[in-house]
């Protein structure tokens, strides 16, 4: 076991209240798997990546639980410590390269500073690291590209970018924050087999955080499920596209449109909002959007439970619920 998350919570103490961003959640990820974390905006998936890496930004805090790296506890970790794992062991691809990459620098100049902060190497080694990389992740005319400003290149080139930055020093766990959003589908499929190509080269673990199920379908191993803080669904890829169980799955699923759907029908869409985190619901934070609550979700929160080899937090699956029957 590479990475084990034990009972994390992340919290925003803001004027108005309390926002548990992150609410008790438990995971692991194994070496050279692939997981998936799914779930749409504000579901807790980027503030999980930011609590591994220790970049939470106050007033955000890990109130409570454990995330240990090879069995050692990061949390506990003092900032120079964690530095010397933070892009060398655990590394991570940002949401938003442009914003990412620091505009009057170089693309070389911001590898190789990653690589000779963990790296004992020359300037020159470190420069032919650096090309080395960018011709891995697929910049054509490397050793020309690397002169370049982020400005000068193309979004999907900046995700190469970052992506050269993250697997530089051969981490053993990468962290890739919506690594496809707001590129065209053929970027994403090339990022996506970039990905794929780097965890067999490196054999390393992957943590993918995405709200695209159709990403999630052609990369992952195992997926998590993830709304208002909290998973409420754990499963094998191949288990959660065939059988989803949790009702949110269910509808997320329904919502991606199909090729050959030739019906007129509106495409389906989950009914109500998602509750204000300052002002969560007593019970089950999906209850308001559910089609199948029952008058105990509205007061009790089920727990994660396993059912038939995955995980799933639902009343409906409980011992008399009426979907394990």
């Amino acid at each position: 076991m590479l990475l084990e998350v034990k009972n994390l919570r992340t919290e925003f103490k803001l004027k108005r209240g309390i926002v548990k961003a992150v609410d008790d959640i438990s995971f692991t990820i194994d070496k050279g798997e692939i997981l998936a974390i799914v779930g749409e905006s504000g579901s807790g998936k980027s503030v999980t990546s930011l609590s591994i890496m220790g970049l939470l930004q106050k007033p955000g805090r890990i109130a409570d639980g454990e995330i240990l790296f090879k069995s050692q506890d990061l949390n506990k970790l003092n900032k120079n410590e964690l530095k010397k794992i933070r892009g060398n062991n655990i590394s991570m691809i940002f949401q938003e390269p442009m914003t990412s990459l620091n505009p009057v620098w170089r693309i070389k100049d911001q590898i190789m500073e990653s690589i000779m902060t963990h790296m004992q190497i020359s300037k020159k080694e470190a420069l032919a690291r650096t090309i080395e990389m960018l011709d891995t992740v697929g910049i054509p005319s490397a050793a020309q590209r690397a002169n370049d400003f982020p400005h000068q290149m193309s979004g999907g080139m900046r995700q190469r970018v970052m992506t050269a930055m993250a697997l530089a020093c051969e981490p053993e766990l990468l962290i890739a924050d919506e690594p496809t959003t707001a590129l065209d589908v053929t970027i994403q499929a090339q990022i996506l087999e970039l990905l794929y190509k780097m965890r067999e080269k490196f054999n390393m673990a992957v943590m993918l955080i995405t709200h695209d199920l159709g990403v999630v379908s052609e990369a992952a191993d195992r997926v998590i499920v993830m709304y208002c803080g909290k998973i409420v669904e754990e499963a094998d890829v191949r288990s959660l596209f065939e059988k989803p169980l949790h009702p949110y799955t269910v509808g997320l699923m329904q919502s991606i449109p199909q090729i050959d759907d030739e019906s007129e029908e509106r495409l389906y869409m989950i009914k109500g909002m998602v509750p204000n985190p300052l002002n969560m619901p007593q019970g089950c934070a999906f209850s308001d959007r559910c089609d199948h609550s029952m008058e105990r979700c509205t007061k009790e929160i089920p727990e994660l439970k396993e059912v038939s080899g995955r995980k799933v937090r639902c009343f409906l699956y409980e011992e008399g619920g009426t979907a394990g029957k």
